[in-house]
């Protein structure tokens, strides 16, 4: 059965628009645990408390509220909150076109592919192509899960991604951080060491060559424990940088 889409709407550019459904690119592979009592294996819940009864309330008695004063909430439904948003609830109103090269990755937050619906094809066609041709991005906003988002339109492949992006004040600076401060600037041999070393690992990107390692020593770890086997925990390996930076590298260049 395929997947259902998350989202039909139309992106807008211009006076043009293009209809389209949007699916999620990613799925998570982490190996999640459940909580389970010590004792007895028994899987914890965990409820939804009303402070003032001091009992469990069923979900329908919950409602979402905001907060505007000490005392008072204002109750709002979902029809309520997606009608906030007007028409821009089925748009992705793309304003702007820049060069997918100065978008820097610390702003991506989430991938989704988007489909051609059925009276949209040739319109996604053309969108694709121009994207393609002129080596640019779209930027737009998209309301989804009641929030607005600015989001990136690319080609990908032989088809158009989406990725929701975060917004400016919401990547920290790395001054508010105490990153360190380097004094010493490396010398030119240590430059073109360095950049040797770089050359010699270089090679093209295929996302297919790297794995979830960890993940896998998990789930093994998993199937020994289940099989009664006894775990011997390794001891962390300790890496210290090397006093002489001059002959660390010589020494990564001839192995």
């Amino acid at each position: 059965m395929a997947p259902r889409s998350l989202w039909n709407g139309s992106i807008v550019f211009g006076l043009v628009t293009v209809p389209v459904k949007v699916y999620t690119a990613t799925e998570s592979k982490t190996v999640r645990f459940r909580e389970v009592h010590a004792k007895d294996g028994g899987k914890i819940e965990h409820r939804r408390i009303c402070p003032k009864e001091g009992k469990e309330v069923d979900s329908k008695e919950i409602v979402r509220g905001y907060q505007v004063s000490a005392r008072k909430w204002v109750e709002l439904t979902d029809e309520e909150i997606a009608a906030a948003a007007g028409p821009q609830t089925r748009l992705i109103d793309v304003d702007h076109f820049v060069p997918a090269s100065e978008i820097d990755p610390v702003y991506y937050e989430k991938a989704y592919y988007l489909g051609a619906q059925d009276k949209g094809r040739d319109a996604y066609a053309l969108l694709h192509a121009a994207l393609e041709k002129a080596d640019r991005a779209g930027v737009g906003r998209w309301v989804f899960h009641n929030r607005e988002r600015t989001v990136i339109v690319r080609p990908l492949g032989d088809v158009l991604a989406l990725h929701t992006m975060r917004f400016a004040d919401e990547v920290v600076d790395p001054s508010d951080f105490d990153l360190g401060t380097v004094r010493r600037k490396p010398t030119g041999q240590e430059i073109k060491m360095a950049s040797s070393l770089v050359e010699g690992l270089h090679t093209r990107f295929d996302p297919s060559d790297y794995e979830d390692t960890y993940r896998e020593d998990v789930l093994k770890l998993i199937e020994a424990k289940a099989a009664g086997k006894n775990i011997e925990l390794p001891e962390p390996e300790e890496t210290e940088p090397a006093d002489d930076l001059l002959a660390q590298l010589e020494a990564s260049l001839s192995g």
